[in-house]
């Protein structure tokens, strides 16, 4: 049985943070601080904090803006945190309706109604709650049948979803999957930390994945290779949960933020992931010219230009790794899907491109897919 991703579609918010805002107030509060402590700094009590600047970000990361779901409140010197208003149990949840938004364009370009639909799978770093699913709330919105369900693997989430959906549809327990991946990733960033106050941007993508059998699309490409690995580290790590509140003298610990050893995972992750790519390529006898395209994880342009260059034995075109990081930042899970789903253009019959996924846990995916 050939399964195949045949739509995605792509949530945009509508508030955009650009380098030089999110500097500008992150200077402020350098300059509250270093003021506010400036007794204890004098006497070696307290370090004092640096100032991060727009060309510093970019020159790290590749970055230059970001899209958020509330601006305001992150850009305010005594907040810097998104403030959103509470919703009743009544309402449609805020991850839930861009969850839904995603999903509709993608069963648009895949040609298929909500009756079509038998499995949705929300796969993300985070969850807006622990239950009902997210999957179960889209389900219902969406007026799907069938079953749902969420799985968290950070930032392969969108990868290991669509295996999951595959193995569903090879399984006979489902035909036509919705794999959605609403990433609201603003409120984990510590907005205080000049390493990765940067680093993160709010989004929601979906992908429609079907027996090819079933496919009508535009644009069909077909799974002709996955492999997903994990390896555990501490190095990226989040620690907010519901059991913060029983450690109540540490429930407000940075470590409850995005954290990350980024030296150590350059190191560690890079050649596990180009490793993963090459190997793959190999069990179907593909060299670096038949890759049409890479579609890969959005975290940090030097982290894809090695991969890219690893995989393909020289300096990528743009074409050929196309990033989006700049203006979306890193969405998590959801930034190699917006890559293939903005870069479907130019393609032939039988082009062979990667879609693969890294980060957290550690977690890695790699699928190999055909233009159909």
């Amino acid at each position: 049985m050939a399964v195949v991703i045949s739509g995605t579609g792509l949530y945009t918010p509508s508030q955009s943070i650009s380098n030089d805002e999110l500097v500008h107030c992150f200077n402020q509060y350098v300059e509250k601080f270093n003021l506010t402590h400036s007794q204890e700094i004098e006497e070696g009590k307290v370090t004092a904090l640096s100032p991060s600047d727009s060309s510093f970000i970019e020159k790290a990361s590749g970055i230059k803006s970001r899209y958020v779901m509330a601006k305001e409140d992150i850009l305010n010197v005594d907040v810097m945190s998104p403030r959103f208003t509470e919703r009743s149990n009544d309402e449609l949840s805020m991850q839930a309706e861009i969850g839904v938004a995603a999903a509709q364009k993608a069963m648009a370009a895949a040609n298929k109604t909500a009756g079509d639909i038998d499995l949705i799978i929300v796969a993300c770093a985070y969850t807006q709650r622990s239950y009902p699913a997210m999957a179960i709330e889209i389900q219902k919105a969406l007026g799907c049948g069938g079953w749902g369900f969420d799985m968290l693997v950070a930032c392969s989430a969108a990868t290991f979803g669509i295996i999951n959906a595959a193995n569903a549809i090879r399984s006979g327990t489902a035909k036509t999957v919705l794999v959605i991946n609403p990433e609201i990733l603003s409120p984990q960033i510590n907005y205080r930390d000049r390493d990765s106050h940067f680093i993160f941007g709010d989004v929601a993508t979906a992908s429609i994945i079907e027996d090819e059998s079933t496919a009508n699309a535009e644009h069909v490409f077909k799974i002709i290779s996955e492999k997903p690995i994990t390896n555990f580290s501490n190095n990226i790590r989040s620690n907010i949960g519901y059991m913060n509140t029983c450690s109540p003298d540490h429930v407000d610990d940075v470590d409850k933020y995005f954290i990350q050893q980024g030296r150590k995972v350059f190191k560690e992750v890079l050649p596990m992931v180009s490793s993963l790519i090459t190997t793959e390529m190999e069990k179907l006898s593909l060299g670096a010219n038949d890759i049409k395209r890479l579609y890969l994880h959005q975290a940090n342009i030097n982290m894809n230009n090695f991969i890219a260059k690893k995989v393909l034995g020289r300096e990528p075109t743009i074409s050929e790794a196309p990033i989006i990081l700049d203006e979306y930042a890193n969405t998590s899970s959801a930034g190699c899907i917006i890559t293939l789903h903005k870069n479907k253009q130019g393609l032939v019959a039988g082009d062979k491109s990667v879609l693969c996924s890294f980060g957290a846990g550690y977690s890695a995916c790699c699928l190999i897919l055909e233009y159909l």
